[in-house]
Formats: C-alpha cells, structure tokens, sequence
C-alpha cells in the first residue's frame, strides 16, 4: 500500500500496481548514474524537463528499488507504462515531485514535456 505522506507513489507497470519511493539511497544513486555533485545539481537537471527516456527508466527504476522492489534497469525498460512513454514522464514528474516537495521547480518542467502541444488555431 501507497503512502503519500512518506513520498510514495503509485503506478501501474505491466498491468500491476506497484509503490515507488526516492529515498535518500535511491537519490544518491541518481546523483552517481547523471553525475551530480549534489541533489542541487541533480534538481537543477530535472529543472531542464529535458529528459531522456535512459533518464526516465533510471529514475523510475529508483523510485521501485526504494520502495523495496529487487530489479535493474534492463527490467524496468522491459516493463509497459500505461499511456507508453508520456505515461513515464508523468510518473517521473509525480516521483520528482514527491521527492523534491510539490512547490518544487523540477517536476513541472518534466510534466510539461510529458504533455504533447496542441496545434493553435487562428
């Protein structure tokens, strides 16, 4: 079970629900895969929104494995987002938000890159 107040988020991967967590070890572990300094300079790099989809299964596969999960990365991009890869941007910009505190600047930036723009009729 899910506790929001502790950072957990919910997601359903390969039609299963599952918990996903950054805990201060999973955290640590981003700031090794993107070489970050700190969680400033990895925040500043979720800032960007600009993210790859290694970027993405990194951060999703360290949301499971902090919320206890025993997998890799080759697994987690194995696995089925709902809503494919916009799905995974979202679920990394609820994951970066509940991590970083819903007033923070990075999960906005990833959110909005997970939404397609809409052509504008004139």
């Amino acid at each position: 079970m899910v506790n929001p107040r502790r950072g957990d988020v919910e997601a359903t991967l390969d039609g299963r629900a599952h918990a996903l967590r950054l805990t201060l070890g999973a955290l640590a572990e981003l700031e090794a895969a993107f070489g970050a300094e700190d969680l400033v300079a990895l925040a500043a790099r979720f800032e960007s929104g600009r993210l790859s989809a290694r970027d993405m299964l990194r951060v999703i596969g360290a949301g499971l494995r902090g919320a206890g999960a025993q997998i890799s990365d080759d697994e987690v991009g194995r696995m089925q987002v709902d809503d494919g890869v916009a799905g995974a941007a979202r679920l990394v910009a609820r994951l970066l938000a509940a991590a970083f505190g819903e007033q923070g600047e990075a999960a906005p930036a990833v959110d909005a890159a997970a939404r397609p723009s809409t052509p504008q009729r004139g």
